[in-house]
């Protein structure tokens, strides 16, 4: 009987092995010269005939595991951009598992100089919660910044003011292969780092200095943006310098040098541009769509360095130095919701603007064993800025457009005046400097106690900020629904002259302590305690008792001071209005406690937790003959929590709760009224209570690696208690409004999207890319039409939805893309349904990029893009968009690149956006030069360390421009079968 029962165990022994022999392949794949892992490659099984059977990604540690549907005789194919493809014999039989072990890339001299290769490496790759998009996949034209290739990633968007997000959340930092890079300023790296070194681009959620190395989760983590570098490039020295000129005098420069080795980088970068620092294309969509805001110069130097011993000590530190110069003009149509009666304004300004500024960072990490950590991160950023700005504006009671073209215009002003429409017009001049440093530092000292996970910290925080400004600025009003003592239009005039000094200091010191109470399960406890104080002391001298116009002589430049204080009948002095002069000093005292419930495990992690915050502040103003010196002490509380489910390695689930409170001002708690704008009155409100904003975000990304498809969907919610919006009073005659800040309930907001990325064949030259987007945003405020009557609760909802669609077709000499997009707003306000609005804006087109075998490259987008629903009939537009490029390489290496790109060839782009509010709709549209032809020469000098970083082919010479010749690749394997190349091998062309 035991016999029998032993031959059975090993029977069912036997059986149990043979069904766990799932005939997979297994290795890891490597840098052959740096020894690092290669996380993200792309593995393929291949037929004899090398025709295409399965495929993998390898991990974040370079291993992979590939399974064959049968035994039989395969081709293990593994490739990278910038590396040469491996190639495998692999033999299954009698349905065995197979270890391949340590598979070593080499350097791709291609890469190295500059050769676009072709890869079907996925456009997008997840694992767990971070994307992964291979630079390959995204052509951009020869000579292009990471600005070109991140506006065409999944996901992404640019917006006019160069603001980043990436799956609905703001990118706060840039990495260079994880490294710090111009902390503090993402356009640096936008605007200055040449595509052609970049192999890929990561988007993750990065911890806090505090979180990562305690474990305590404080809430403060930043999306981040991480640009890996091509290989073989991680060690020596490369440099990109572009030069070009263009039609309309517009000149674009950059130049960037690098040097990296083991453990030291530097990154210098230097430019200078008119073309307000937009590259080839512009818009957020390749081409078409983007708002450029006025016309600006900029000039930057900028230097980025970093240390790393790894075992020790790390460092990073940057410095640059920014210069601008701004001309801006804009023409404003807006919309101001006062309850039943119309409320309409137009303004036409010409603003100019300058600044230097200066901005230097340092960061040092030291682990002197394996228990201490000690950071410290000073900073100081020094800047000055002048402006002078001349603005003409007018207020009407219907909307000017239903009866005029130009509503500014003298003919105009004269027949709406005569309708009655016309409520004031008023042009203001302000000529304004402003001068300000700041340092700052953080020094956080972290000790573990165990093993297990307890471990305490210590952290000091503080800041000092010295501002200066200047303010000369006049103002000159005329009612039309006003009379004076004469029957006449009444008018009314301020003439002032501000001087603000400004001062303040802030520091935080805190204290955290992680206590481990069972397996994987901590108790974690934070205290903070902040004091900040800041006094400003403004002086106004008040010149309105002067005639009128009395300083319309004279031109506005920049700080022209002594031009109209000269022009004064007295000393400067004797014109102090004491009144008008405010000091103010404001302090808080706050103290921040939290504790928090950490639980660890396999497939999920999950935060919870609480913060209670006493705060005291004070204040004390002398303003308007009142002197106000007040306390205000709350306590306010807060609730976390955050969950993340790990379904698989390209799987992931986030929740994420949090409470947060927000404290009005003390100016807003004030009871005082500001009438020194007569326009624009503001009143405060003692009674106001604190808000509470709820946020609510719900994050899901997967990744199905047959055909490489990405799904991505996020959804954010968030609602506000005891909201601080406004109180608007509207005088009719005068078109005055009159601010209160009150609590509303009611507002709340939300939006969603959708990403979805696929390749339709397994070679991945077909792909398809679609992005959906809703948002939906609900203000509310009370307004009155006038001082007497009640006041009324003003509802405004916005609703947007947006779609793109794009599909691609990409082999080894050319890419064509055909896109399309529909985004469609409604807005809505319940006392006022004739300012309902409907407006549709929509495009459709393509893009080009055709490589010629001469060493040439074409690039072409064209684009319709049209508006419709605008109040503004000028607005409702259709646009046809062309943007080119032609370029040439020269040279060994294809060193020198000229290019020659059109700018708007057909002269039809303009410059317009929107902004609606709980009060307010506006129409801003900007000066720009849009069309425009430019030249521009490109040079990169390649100079890399190591014995692989230039390979040579089997005859001994430099790879060409067509690529290796197509002879049996390593392992005697042949080299494709006539198929288009598949992962990360060399294009040929």
């Amino acid at each position: 009987m035991i016999k029998r029962l032993l031959i059975f165990v090993l029977l069912m022994t036997s059986a149990v092995a043979v069904m766990a022999q799932n005939r997979t392949v297994t290795g890891s794949l490597y840098d052959g010269e740096l020894k690092e892992k290669v996380p993200y490659a792309v593995v393929q099984l291949l037929k004899q005939d090398s025709s295409y059977v399965v495929g993998a990604v390898s991990d974040d540690g370079g291993n992979f595991k590939i399974t064959a549907p049968a035994n039989g005789r395969y081709i293990l194919k593994a490739s990278y951009v910038g590396y040469k493809t491996i190639y495998q014999d692999v033999a299954i039989a009698n349905e065995q598992d197979v270890a391949v072990g340590q598979l070593d890339f080499h350097v791709d001299s291609h890469t190295l100089k500059e050769v676009k290769v072709v890869a079907s490496a996925p456009k997008v790759v997840v694992k767990a919660d971070t994307f992964q998009y291979n630079a390959s996949a995204y052509r951009v034209p020869e000579g292009s910044t990471i600005e070109a290739l991140v506006k065409k990633l999944p996901g992404a968007e640019v917006s006019d003011d160069g603001t980043i997000k990436i799956n609905g959340k703001e990118v706060k930092k840039i990495l260079v292969n994880g490294k710090e890079f111009m902390v503090g300023d993402t356009k640096t790296a936008m605007k200055n780092l040449p595509t052609s070194i970049i192999q890929n681009i990561k988007a993750y959620d990065q911890q806090s200095d505090l979180s990562r190395v305690t474990g305590i989760d404080d809430g403060n983590e930043s999306t981040v943006l991480d640009f890996g570098v091509k290989p073989g490039m991680n060690k020596g020295l490369f440099s990109n310098i572009d030069l070009g000129i263009g039609t309309k005098n517009r000149y674009s420069e950059r130049g960037m040098a690098a040097y990296f080795n083991d453990k030291f980088r530097m990154m210098g970068f230097v430019s200078a541009n008119n073309v307000n620092d937009m590259g080839f294309g512009g818009g957020p969509r390749g081409g078409f769509g983007g708002v450029r805001q006025g016309l600006n110069a900029t000039k930057m130097i900028g230097l980025n360095m970093n240390y790393d011993n790894g075992k020790t000590l790390q460092w990073d530190g940057s410095v640059r130095w920014n210069h601008s110069d701004g001309d801006l003009n804009t023409r404003v149509s807006a919309e101001n919701f006062v309850a039943h009666m119309g409320s309409f304004s137009n303004r036409l300004s010409q603003q100019y603007t300058r600044e230097n500024s200066w901005d230097g960072r340092f960061r040092l990490e030291w682990k002197p064993d394996s228990v201490w950590n000690i950071m410290f991160r000073p900073n100081i950023q020094i800047s000055k800025s002048d402006g002078q700005t001349v603005s003409t504006s007018a207020a009407y009671s219907a909307d000017p457009y239903e009866t005029v073209d130009d509503p500014l215009s003298a003919a105009s002003v004269a027949q709406l005046k005569a309708l009655g429409v016309m409520v004031n017009s008023q042009r203001n001049m302000t000529i304004s400097y402003g001068d300000k440093i700041t340092l700052g530092a953080m020094l956080q000292v972290n000790r573990k106690l165990s093993k297990t996970g307890r471990n305490v910290t210590l952290r000091v925080d503080g800041d000092y900020s010295d501002a200066d400004s200047k303010t000369f600025s006049t103002q000159d009003l005329q009612y039309f629904q006003l009379r004076n003592a004469l029957g006449n239009d009444s008018t009314y005039q301020a003439y002032r002259y501000n001087l603000m000094p400004t001062k303040s200091w802030n520091l935080a010191v805190q204290t955290t302590y992680s206590e481990p109470i069972a397996r994987k399960t901590y108790l974690q406890f934070s205290y903070q305690f902040k004091y900040g104080f800041s006094k400003s002391d403004r002086d106004t001298y008040d010149f309105s008792a002067l005639p009128s116009g009395a300083f319309n002589s004279l031109q506005p430049a920049y700080r022209s001071w002594g031009n109209y204080l000269g022009l004064l009948p007295n000393p400067v002095g004797s014109y102090l209005d004491n009144d008008l002069s405010r000091y103010s000093e404001y302090r808080t005292y706050t103290h921040d406690m939290q504790v928090m419930l950490r639980m660890i495990r396999n497939k999920w992690k999950m935060n919870v937790g609480v913060m209670l915050q006493p705060q005291r502040s004070t204040y004390m103003q002398d303003y308007l003959g009142v002197h106000v010196d007040t306390v205000r002490t709350v306590v306010n509380w807060s609730p976390a929590f955050d969950f993340r489910y790990k379904f698989s390695e390209q799987s992931n689930l986030r929740i994420n709760y949090k409470g947060t409170v927000t404290q009005p001002t003390m100016s807003q708690l004030l009871n005082i009224v500001d009438n020194t704008d007569p326009q624009n009155i503001s009143i405060g409100n003692p009674g106001l209570k604190p808000a509470f904003v709820n946020r609510f975000r719900l994050f899901y990304n997967t990744f199905r690696q047959k055909h490489a498809q990405a799904l991505m969907t996020f959804a954010n919610f968030s609602t506000t208690r005891n909201a601080i919006g406004n109180s608007v009073t509207y005088d009719a005659a005068s078109g005055a409004r009159t601010v209160r800040p009150i609590n509303v309930n009611g507002n709340w907001n939300a939006d969603a999207a959708v990403m979805f990325n696929t390749s339709i064949d397994s070679a991945g030259i077909w792909n398809v890319h679609s992005f959906t987007r809703a948002n939906f945003n609900r203000y509310v405020s009370y307004l009155q039409p006038n001082a007497a009557s009640l006041l009324e609760k003003n509802i405004t909802q916005s609703l947007t939805l947006g779609e793109r669609l794009a599909g691609s077709y990409r082999i080894s000499w050319l890419e064509l893309e055909l896109d399309g997009s529909v985004d469609y707003t409604r807005t809505k306000n319940n006392l006022q349904s004739f300012s309902n609005l409907r407006t549709w804006q929509f495009a459709y087109g393509g893009t080009l990029n055709f490589n010629l075998p001469w060493n040439m490259s074409i690039s072409t987008d064209l684009h319709q893009t049209s508006r419709r629903g605008y109040n503004d009939a000028s607005l409702n537009t259709n646009e046809l968009l062309w943007n080119a490029q032609i370029s040439q390489s020269l040279l060994r290496g294809n060193a020198l690149t000229l290019s020659l790109q059109f700018y708007d060839i057909l002269h039809q782009q303009s410059n317009l956006s929107r902004v609606i509010s709980d009060v307010s709709r506006s129409d801003t549209e900007y000066n720009s030069i849009n069309s425009y032809v430019m030249l521009r020469a490109t040079y990169r000098l390649n100079l890399f360390g190591g014995k692989n970083a230039m390979p040579k082919s089997p005859s001994g010479r430099d790879f060409d421009r067509q690529g290796p010749r197509m002879g049996p690749p390593p392992g005697g394997r042949p080299g494709g079968g006539g198929r288009p190349p598949m992962g990360g091998g060399p294009g040929g062309f």
